[in-house]
């Protein structure tokens, strides 16, 4: 499907508008490249909550205010002489060309894993062209520093596995990961908050390595922790509800038994398939 040609040219022209510095929107005009990124970001979690809820409708909307995002930025950057909308979509038409050789060009790829390794080799190449010869080209170029942690970490390793640095084994990641435990006790007992921190994001780099070599996407696993958690708590709340109570009126203990039979009463409807 073909997107019209019209409704894109009316966007542009309303970015226009908005950004109009005489009749524009305050709010629009006030923007910079830096100011406008956490609405992008909530953005992009808005749309892949819509996918989530197989929501189509809020989806389309999503999409819609995604793209009026990158419309913004094109436009910034037209208004300093840096580049435009067309320049932002040619550079994309010409790259998704270039990355795939087998489908408009002469290469013959037959397996997915032919295409994995022409799909690296071909973003290699692109960060070589990239690198102003200053310094060699590393691998863990391009793993942009603002992506969420998780998902830095799975990158960061893809690259270091790709040139042969990486576990054979799952089992040695799971020493791995008792072994930073242990260290990690250490600081704890010794109270070094600087330390204590540096060997947590140990551990849970160790533990972002077994969920990538059990094919498990890290991020996803936390967020399905995250809706057990709130699905359980926001249950025990509605027990104690019913009594005329609240969370906090509870010790500890109380709270402990209700979350246990909370756990057995979502297994057994279906809502808890995994208890933990």
């Amino acid at each position: 499907m073909v997107a019209s040609t019209d409704n894109l040219s009316r966007l542009l022209v309303i970015m226009s508008q908005l950004r109009d510095p005489v009749f524009g929107c305050p709010w629009d005009l006030k923007q910079t490249f830096s100011s406008i990124v956490p609405y992008t970001l909530e953005e992009a979690y808005e749309v892949a909550d819509a996918i989530e809820r197989y929501d189509f409708d809020d989806l389309r909307k999503e999409l819609g205010d995604l793209l009026f995002h990158v419309v913004f930025y094109s436009h910034m950057a037209c208004e300093q002489d840096l580049f435009d909308f067309d320049a932002v979509a040619k550079g994309v038409c010409d790259k998704l060309v270039q990355r795939h050789p087998h489908v408009f060009g002469d290469e013959r790829i037959e397996t997915e894993e032919q295409l994995k390794v022409a799909w690296e080799n071909h973003k290699a190449k692109e960060r070589d062209k990239k690198n102003d010869g200053t310094a060699p080209a590393s691998v863990m170029d391009g793993v942009a520093a603002a992506l969420p942690e998780l998902i830095r970490a799975v990158k960061l390793q893809k690259r270091a596995a790709g040139v042969g640095f990486d576990w054979t084994q799952t089992f040695e990641i799971l020493f791995k990961i008792e072994e930073e435990l242990e260290e990690l006790k250490q600081e704890l007992e010794d109270g070094n908050k600087d330390l204590v921190a540096e060997e947590l994001g140990d551990l849970l780099f160790a533990v972002v390595n077994l969920a990538r070599h059990a094919g498990v996407d890290p991020e996803q696993a936390l967020h399905l922790g995250n809706k057990k958690f709130e699905t359980r708590f926001r249950t025990i709340e509605q027990h104690l509800a019913a009594q005329g109570r609240r969370p906090q009126e509870c010790d500890l203990k109380e709270l402990d038994d209700l979350w246990e039979q909370v756990k057995k009463e979502l297994k057994a409807s279906g809502q808890d398939d995994r208890s933990s």
